[in-house]
Formats: structure tokens, sequence, C-alpha cells
């Protein structure tokens, strides 16, 4: 035998190993759980780009809608400041027509008193005037503004022609009393300028804006039209001129007639039987008086008095003008401290006028005793 041979036996009997044992194991696979299909990949950029161009529309818009929203706010802002400014000045003109009213109704006050007055007013209406044409107007109110100065020059004017009617020389009461009509009414037509000429048209222009939220304001010299009548103006110069020339009453009868007292919300009074009065938080009375002369009359005082220890109480109230045969009332209000269940009087004066000389029929006195509520 051959080495040959040897080394075929040899292989002929060797078993040859196995696929398996060849190859190592391998871990087991785990299944992945699948994803749902998205948008094709060349889609995915396309909706990208989408939402960044609505973002930015977003952001242009709420830009535009806040610098709108910062525009309107500094032209309210505007608005309101030159609203405020004027409504200071038509608050101190009012005050000066109110002090006019009770210089020129006062029924003691001398001519020479009340030129002074009349000349001190003027000065301050005159202020207003300046510090009227100081502010700066919103353009579109350009008109209105020069209509609100152009009121209060009327008052200035108005003012300075009362005083100088009253200084004048005239010994003529018509006269004088048409030439202090025509100047009062120069005070009348303030108010009228101002409501239609400023106030008006510019609640119109702030509507026209879409501005809410600033008031026009408003602003009355004049308290009593019926003063600028030539009638009342005669009387008033009349009264004032006594001693210094011309007739200090008119021709006739002058004078008051005191006609009920009346508890607001109440009963009449009366002079004869004891009166019950329920003491309210609001306790008033109302006084009603008729002219029962022949003139018209000025500055009517009204005295209300209720005795009561150590100090009566005592409240007065001046009604601007009377007419013949017309009835007026004067009305007291907030009266408090009244003594309470005990006896006591409620006595009404009306102050006499020049030329009045019965004064039997413009006083009375009222048997009183006061309540607690609900008592």
């Amino acid at each position: 035998m051959t080495e040959r041979d040897s080394e075929i036996e040899f292989d002929f009997f060797e078993e040859p190993a196995t696929t398996e044992a060849q190859r190592p194991d391998r871990p087991r696979r785990t299944r992945r759980p699948q994803r749902p299909p998205g948008p094709p990949s060349g889609l995915t950029p396309l909706l990208r780009l989408i939402g960044l161009i609505s973002l930015a529309i977003l952001v242009v818009v709420l830009l535009v809608f806040w610098i709108s929203s910062c525009r309107g706010e500094a032209k309210k802002d505007t608005y309101s400041d030159y609203m405020g400014d004027v409504d200071q000045i038509a608050n101190q003109s009012e005050r000066v027509g109110a002090s006019l009213n009770t210089a020129i109704t006062k029924p003691d006050i001398k001519k020479t008193e009340l030129v002074q007055t009349l000349d001190g007013l003027a000065q301050q209406q005159q202020q207003l005037v300046d510090s009227a044409e100081n502010i700066s107007e919103p353009g579109p109110l350009r008109n209105e503004h020069e209509h609100m100065i152009e009121a209060l020059q009327f008052r200035t004017s108005g003012l300075q022609g009362l005083r100088d009617g009253f200084s004048g020389q005239t010994k003529n009461a018509a006269q004088a009393g048409q030439l202090l009509a025509a100047q009062a009414r120069r005070l009348v037509a303030s108010d009228v300028v101002w409501d239609d000429q400023f106030r008006e048209p510019a609640m119109q222009e702030l509507r026209d804006q879409d501005i809410q939220g600033v008031q026009v304001p408003d602003s009355n010299f004049v308290q009593n039209p019926d003063l600028a009548t030539s009638t009342a103006m005669q009387t008033i110069w009349q009264r004032v001129s006594g001693g210094t020339g011309g007739t200090t009453t008119s021709p006739g009868a002058h004078g008051h007639n005191l006609v009920s007292v009346k508890v607001l919300g109440g009963a009449e009074l009366s002079k004869d039987q004891l009166n019950e009065i329920v003491a309210t938080t609001d306790l008033g009375f109302q006084v009603t008086f008729e002219n029962s002369g022949d003139s018209t009359e000025t500055g009517i005082r009204v005295t209300l008095t209720i005795q009561k220890s150590p100090e009566p109480i005592v409240r007065r109230q001046t009604v601007d003008l009377t007419e013949p045969g017309k009835e007026y009332t004067a009305t007291f209000r907030n009266i408090t401290n009244v003594p309470f269940v005990r006896r006591t009087t409620l006595q009404v004066d009306i102050d006499k006028v020049p030329g009045e000389t019965n004064l039997t029929n413009n006083t009375a006195e009222y048997p009183v005793i006061f309540s607690y509520p609900g008592g």
C-alpha cells in the first residue's frame, strides 16, 4: 500500500464539518412598528414654506393693528388734552358770569361799587381770552376753536359795555336801559356762539373721527336772560343811580305779596294753626310770592328764619327779577339742626324794594313743631 492510498482512506472515513457548525449564532431580529405613511418627500418643504408665510402675515397684521391702535390713542389724547384746557377756561368764564349776576341783582349795591366790579370782571374775562388764544387746537377743530375765542370776546366786550353804561353821564332812565340791554345781549349772544359754533360742531367732529370718551365742555355765561331786557336794565340803572341824578324808581306802585309757604313734598303751612313737620334729612321749604306792583323789580331777597336757641336758623335766597302780576318761588333746601319736639316759629320775609310803601303783605309767621322721622 502506497502512501497516497493511506491518505485516501483517511479522507473517506473523516466526516465533513456541517454548515451550522461553521456559522456562528446570530441574534434574533425584533420587528419594528410600522410608521404611518408620510407626505412625499417633495411636499414637506412646501408645507413649511406655507407655515412661515402664514406666520409672517399674522405678524404683519398684528403689527399694523398695534400701530393703528397707538395712533388712535395718540389722537384721542390730543383731543382730550385740548378739551381739558378749554374746560378750565369755560368753568372760569361761567364763574365770571355768576359774579356778574350777583353784582347787578344785589339790592344795596351802589353805582361806584358796581362799576368797579364790572371793570374787574371784564379784566378777568380778557385774561381768559388770552389763555384761549394760547391753546394749540387739533387741526380739524381750527374753525371751532376760533368761534370759541369769539364767544369769549363777546363776553369781554359785553362786560366793558356794561361798565361804560353804568359809569356814563346820561340822566334818562329809558335811554340808559336800552344802552345797557344792548351790551347785555352780547353776553347772551356769547352763549349762542359757544353752543352753535363751537360745542355742537366739535361734538360732530369727534363722532366723525370715531373718538369716544372725550367730552366737549359747555359754558353758560348768562344765568337769567330776562335781565338782558331794556326794562330790567332800566330798573337796575334806576336802583343803583339813586342820589346821582335820574329817578330812583319808576312811577306806580312797587312791592311784593307773600302768597304761600309749603314744606317741600308736603302741605302748605297755616298762620293760624300749629304745623306739625317731620324733619327728614332733605327737609326744605318753598316760598311763593307775587309782584304786586306796577314795575319790574330786580334782586329780590327772601329770608326764611326758624327760631332756635341760642341762635336762629337763617337762610336767604335772591330772585333775580320779577314782573308785575307774576308769581315766583324761592326754594330753601337741606334745612338741618331744627329744634325738635317743642313749639317754635318759622318766619318768612320779602325785602322791601325801592318805592314800596305797603310792607304788611310781604312777611308772615307760622307756628311749627318738628318731630323725628318715624317718631
